[in-house]
């Protein structure tokens, strides 16, 4: 059995998700606010702050997308998003997504289309 953090059986990439890679402050969320820029959507807008030290994502959502077991299950399954994409995202980004209400009623092919199309236009990844 592999000890914590190597890789798993099979060689499959492991990718992890540690609370360092994430935004957590609300001054974190308004320096990208105020010095990035913001690439609108239908469910969603991202805003991206470059020139940062070290690669990390948050995830906004109001109310308006539902009750608290729907604003969960959408944190969750951007935070997976952002999880399997992190290998191709440029480094040195911060990563705000603000969810609409109309993501509360998107399915998840939905969602990850219009995560790729945002991130796409605002030039996050790298090229394959």
């Amino acid at each position: 059995m592999p000890a914590k953090g190597e890789g798993m059986a099979g060689g499959a990439l492991r990718l992890r998700y540690p609370k360092t890679s994430r935004l957590t402050e609300s001054g974190d969320f308004a320096r990208v606010k105020k010095e990035g820029r913001a690439f609108h959507g239908r469910y969603m807008v991202m805003g991206v702050s470059k020139n940062r030290p070290s690669t990390r994502f948050g995830v906004v959502t109001s109310r308006r997308v539902g009750n608290a077991v729907a604003r969960n299950r959408l944190r969750r399954r951007l935070r997976e998003m952002a999880r399997l994409a992190q290998a191709r995202i440029v480094p040195g980004l911060w990563i705000v997504l603000v969810v609409r209400a109309a993501a509360g009623r998107a399915t998840g092919d939905m969602l990850r289309a219009e995560f790729v199309a945002l991130g796409t236009r605002a030039g996050i990844f790298t090229a394959p």
